[in-house]
């Protein structure tokens, strides 16, 4: 049967979780995870939600997650689309629902004015990067990630750095 892509809705928070979890294993971060169902109904379904996240599945079952937020470039002056995970499940992989899940946020971003679409990929996985420079997709040259986390904000914040 064929792989279709809907939006989460409330219900869905445990199968987004499970898949979050199963990306840091994969990522090799196991522990790292400390979001809970409860936070992430809260992130996704919220009247005020930032985050949003597309579900595909087979036969009923959940086997990916594409999970999102807008940004905004001040260059274009358009919104872009922030992947910020992409997960299919292990015996789902080179079946057609990463494919399915991207195309799926390539509309979505069309149809809310998306200048872009970006997203980071560890420098390890071979087989994600060749998988997006097959769907069009290039490296960004130049630019560095660069994160300030729970320490740094709080003392940033409280004028220690």
């Amino acid at each position: 049967m064929s792989v279709t892509v809907r939006t989460a809705r409330p219900g869905d928070e445990a199968e987004i979780l499970r898949m979050i979890r199963a990306l840091a294993a994969f990522e090799r971060e196991p522990d790292a995870v400390d979001a809970t169902e409860a936070m992430i109904g809260r992130a996704l379904f919220a009247d005020s939600a930032h985050v949003h996240a597309h579900l595909a599945e087979r036969d009923g079952r959940a086997v990916g997650l594409a999970l999102w937020f807008l940004n905004y470039s001040t260059w274009t002056g358009k919104p872009g689309l922030y992947l910020e995970d992409l997960f299919v499940d292990p015996s789902e992989r080179r079946s057609g629902v990463a494919r399915a899940l991207m195309t799926a946020l390539a509309r979505e971003a069309r149809a809310r004015g998306c200048a872009r679409m970006d997203w980071a990929v560890l420098d390890w996985n071979e087989e994600a990067m060749r998988f997006y420079r097959r769907i069009g997709a290039r490296r960004s040259e130049g630019w560095q990630p660069w994160r300030l986390e729970a320490d740094g904000i709080a003392r940033l914040a409280a004028g220690d750095a």
